[in-house]
């Protein structure tokens, strides 16, 4: 028997993945940064909290707060992504630029380019992430949940 890092979702997870593709989403981003900052997690210290907020099969929207002077390390997503700064001041290290994105403002990056996010002050900003039709595994569940 093999070990598979796979692990079926319960009951209560499906139910909340189903609700990150509803037909129609609305977000109170004030009220959902709330939350956030009301999580035990963050109340301990933690550096960083994320909630995804949207989860199509070619599209993926993440709300992330994070504390002054922490960083996510250098990574890069098979999809073009956008940053979209809602609350303080980040820095996109890219390998040929640093830019600074204050609230407010919006980078893009075209597919699977290296960055890191360092936060300059306390931020919030969402992280949408476009497949041009979804992943492979995600276009079969999608297909698999609406029938």
């Amino acid at each position: 028997m093999t070990a598979s890092a796979y692990r079926f979702p319960s009951r209560k997870e499906l139910t909340r993945l189903s609700a990150l593709a509803s037909p129609l989403l609305h977000f109170n981003l004030a009220e959902e940064l709330a939350q956030l900052r009301s999580r035990a997690l963050w109340q301990r210290g933690a550096r960083r909290s994320s909630k995804t907020l949207v989860k199509y099969p070619d599209l993926h929207i993440v709300l992330v707060l994070m504390k002054g002077n922490s960083r996510m390390g250098t990574h890069h997503v098979d999809a073009r992504i956008s940053i979209h700064a809602i609350e303080g001041r980040i820095r996109v290290r890219l390998a040929e630029e640093v830019l600074e994105v204050s609230s407010g403002e919006l980078v893009t990056l075209d597919y699977a380019r290296p960055h890191d996010v360092e936060a300059i002050e306390e931020s919030a900003f969402l992280i949408s992430i476009s497949w041009p039709g979804g992943t492979k595994e995600e276009r079969h569940a999608w297909k698999q949940n609406i029938s």
